[in-house]
């Protein structure tokens, strides 16, 4: 009690502002976990975020982030900061269940690599999140936390919820279109997909290797700027060989002059909603010098088709065994997904494989003007429909390029729902990407400040 009356409430510390109060002895992990736990047990049957909690083994973590504490040992970046995990990245002693009937009961007997980097951090592992049906467009049960009816998007479905829902202050998913983006557009919350290549995958449902990408839920710029402790290469993903760090120390930073962005609509913008374009026009208003409408190559307007072919392509090779092994236990969506994967010819899937690097290469002589690109996170609030998780289309060209993505809960729809504004960096440049993405948020608080 004494922990809540000197700081609130714990459950609704962001993770930056946990770990400075567990530094300085105002409050425990243990209470932080116990807080969270007590979060998850009076909101999660109406947001179903959580597909495995185990509360006895997070206690008994934080208990041991106390010891450390207690004995004067130095605290990482994430010390006693509590954390949910996509059910598709392995933890030992808990289930991977991928979202899927067919690996009811799978139990890994080794944590992924990026689990042991969260525990190297400090972290506090709370359980498992609700991931759509292996890490595709299928939903699962978790409902929006601002509104029940509503779609919290996919595939992160859980970690973007439970993070909203003041459930736990950071959470991990993945994205191999939207997956991290979108959810937390929909949800509120913060959303960061660092550069493909920064963070292991070793441990993770393998789905589409060319695409897949781990990314982070956290409610500010700052938290999600710890995540720069759990990048670079593990040696066993192959594709994971870049660290951009140190995130923590450029994101905290002021720019050295305010940073430029580019407006761009992309190809798909008539998919927007009246109250997404509104929102954005006045976010040019406040930008004022710098913000600039700009227009991408006209490349880009293929850009969705190629990374569907990638995507089918890959995934069908590396989950289509779940649709062999009992097609009744697999959903409509997943099933045509499959199937179209297998359809596509082998010059079709290298010729989409090819535009990646063309792509990302087009972007070169817009970042040597830009700071970032300002672009929607999606079309606009979540839909009133949870049996869908909504439309991916506005992360789809930068997911196919790799590039890093964070998505700021800036906007308010026609319903009083979030709409997120995205901002997209340079390949490997995610440290200025962050910093610039505080920056806007900062601006935009200064703004509303200024009108009230």
């Amino acid at each position: 009690m004494a922990e809540r009356m000197a700081i609130g409430e714990p459950a609704d510390l962001s993770a930056s502002e946990a770990v400075e109060f567990m530094a300085q002895g105002a409050l425990s992990a243990q209470g932080l976990a116990e807080a969270c736990l007590a979060r998850i047990d009076s909101a999660d049957a109406r947001i179903g975020a959580w597909a495995q909690v185990d509360p006895h083994r997070a206690v008994l973590e934080a208990r041991e982030r106390d010891r450390r504490r207690a004995d004067g040992l130095p605290l990482p970046a994430l010390h006693g900061v509590p954390v949910g995990l996509k059910d598709i990245i392995d933890v030992r002693g808990l289930n991977t269940e991928n979202g899927t009937p067919l690996d009811a009961g799978n139990r890994p007997s080794e944590d992924a690599g990026l689990v042991r980097r969260l525990r190297d951090a400090g972290a506090v592992i709370i359980g498992k999140t609700v991931t759509a049906e292996l890490a595709y467009f299928h939903p699962g049960a978790t409902r929006n936390p601002h509104d029940p009816e509503r779609t919290p998007g996919g595939s992160s479905s859980g970690s973007a919820a439970a993070v909203a829902a003041g459930m736990v202050p950071f959470a991990v998913g993945t994205q191999t279109n939207g997956s991290v983006i979108r959810p937390a557009s929909f949800c509120g919350v913060v959303g960061y997909k660092p550069s493909f290549g920064a963070v292991p995958r070793s441990g993770i449902l393998r789905a589409a290797p060319s695409l897949d990408q781990v990314g982070f839920f956290a409610r500010t710029v700052e938290d999600a700027a710890l995540a720069g402790d759990l990048m670079g290469p593990d040696g066993d993903d192959a594709d994971c060989h870049l660290n951009p760090g140190p995130l923590r120390t450029t994101a905290l930073s002021e720019p050295p002059l305010p940073p430029d962005l580019a407006m761009i609509e992309t190809p798909f913008w008539e998919r927007t909603g009246v109250d997404t374009r509104e929102g954005f026009a006045a976010l040019l208003e406040v930008l004022g010098d710098h913000g600039t409408a700009a227009e991408l190559p006209e490349v880009f307007g293929r850009g969705a088709g190629w990374l569907a072919t990638v995507m089918a392509a890959e995934m069908a090779r590396n989950l289509g065994h779940y649709l062999d092994r009992d097609p009744g236990q697999v959903s409509a969506a997943f099933k045509a997904l499959i199937e179209q994967g297998r359809s596509i010819q082998a010059v079709d899937y290298l010729a989409a494989r090819d535009m990646q690097a063309v792509m990302r290469e087009a972007l070169e002589p817009l970042f040597e003007r830009f700071d970032a690109i300002l672009t929607p996170a999606a079309p606009g609030e979540a839909p009133r429909d949870p049996d869908t998780t909504g439309d991916p289309i506005f992360c789809t060209l930068w997911t196919f390029c790799g590039l890093p993505a964070v998505t700021l809960p800036l906007l308010t729809g026609e319903n009083g729902l979030p709409i997120g504004v995205q901002l997209v960096g340079p390949y490997g440049q995610d440290a200025r990407l962050l910093r610039t993405a505080r920056w806007l948020a900062r601006q935009c608080a200064a703004n509303v400040e200024e009108s009230q």
